[in-house]
């Protein structure tokens, strides 16, 4: 199934995933009439990604923000298929709750209505596994799926923010539109994203690069998770629009979630972080620097001293309970139903997500350790 005659917006367009998103679809033979990349704002890194694939698509960048009504009125007017992938992702607490629930949830919003508006036929919700959990117990699963039952007791504004507007767009499902037809919407709740580009990654190996080329173990070993790579999670997202012409699976991925998941070997996030670099000459800590329970009630202290110091200094911890229950509890889920109901297979297999990563890796760690040492210098 090709993208021949649709017309589609990306959102948070600049962003890790949406970025790549894009760029696959521009790369296709026989690709959308129009692609429009939407974000606050679009740098220079990505427009020079952009302007690297050769296409006949016609791509249109819109600079605007997801909250703002009039920005989302331009983007949507024509467009046959929205993939939402703008957010603000925040474990640590470092974004006041209210700039949360205004980009997560109620942009969210603004945007579903918009496309009411506008008769935009597809929708498409970057959703997150933190949707799902882990929970504050730390209850493990092992290859779970979309009918696994699993009591979620969450309460981290950053879930809860991605669980409410993936309900939002969910509920919107079978909404009558002008033309007579009803809105189609689903979610792709992705697993940990890694891979070139990653925020996350680069912070991680800026703390290695500061200890002597030795990552902090931050996750017990036997804390099985499946990270996913990028490019796989943008080609799901590239799958289920294809999907939308296909009368069919329509009919099978209307209001439903799908957990998205490669090939990628189960590891702990921690041994991760050591299978991409250890070519490179990175190392790990054997265990982590306190036992876990000892970590977890330094990590409430944390949070104690960070409450009571709110009244005059903002404090954010650098770990929190959340944050230790996520990298500690062991949590896979298969892409099966991903498969079954729109195609979804991986694009790339673990070996060649691993070294693109690496490489990538590889590029940017002269450049940070130079950074880190003329900043502490």
């Amino acid at each position: 199934m090709a993208l021949a005659g649709i017309r589609c917006l990306v959102t948070g367009a600049g962003g890790f995933l949406g970025r790549r998103i894009i760029c696959q679809m521009l790369e296709e033979d026989q690709g959308p009439d129009e692609v429009r990349a939407l974000d606050k704002a679009i740098g220079p890194e990505t427009r020079r990604a952009f302007a690297k694939v050769k296409t006949k698509t016609l791509l249109t960048v819109i600079e605007g923000d997801i909250r703002d009504v009039a920005s989302l009125q331009t983007a949507v007017q024509g467009i046959t298929v929205v993939i939402h992938t703008a957010c603000i992702i925040d474990t640590l607490g470092i974004v006041d709750k209210h700039t949360l629930w205004d980009v997560n949830v109620r942009g969210t919003q603004l945007l579903l209505e918009s496309c009411l508006r506008n008769s935009v036929p597809y929708f498409i919700y970057t959703s997150s596994i933190e949707v799902t959990g882990p929970n504050s117990r730390g209850d493990p699963v092992y290859d779970g799926d979309e009918d696994t039952v699993y009591q979620s007791t969450q309460g981290f504004p950053y879930a809860e923010n991605k669980k409410e507007a993936e309900k939002s767009v969910l509920e919107m499902d079978g909404l009558p539109l002008k033309d007579g037809s009803s809105f189609v919407t689903c979610a792709l709740r992705s697993m940990y994203i890694y891979g070139e580009g990653s925020l996350f990654l680069q912070r991680h190996l800026d703390q290695s690069i500061q200890n002597n080329n030795i990552f902090l173990r931050i996750s017990q070993k036997e804390a099985l998770v499946n990270p996913a790579y990028v490019g796989n999670v943008a080609w799901a997202h590239v799958q289920a629009a294809k999907a939308m012409k296909d009368p069919e699976k329509v009919k099978r991925i209307r209001g439903q979630f799908y957990f998205i998941s490669d090939d990628t070997p189960h590891v702990s996030y921690s041994d991760l972080n050591y299978e991409l670099t250890k070519e490179l000459g990175f190392g790990i800590q054997p265990k982590l620097a306190m036992p876990l329970m000892i970590l977890y009630w330094y990590a409430l202290l944390l949070e104690v001293v960070s409450f009571l110091l709110h009244p005059f200094v903002r404090y954010v911890p650098s770990i929190n309970r959340h944050l230790v229950t996520l990298l500690n509890t062991p949590f896979s889920f298969s892409y099966r139903k991903a498969q079954r109901d729109f195609g979804y297979v991986p694009r790339y297999k673990w070996e060649e997500a691993k070294q693109q990563t690496s490489q990538w890796i590889a590029k940017i760690t002269p450049l940070r350790t130079a950074y880190l040492k003329n900043k502490n210098s």
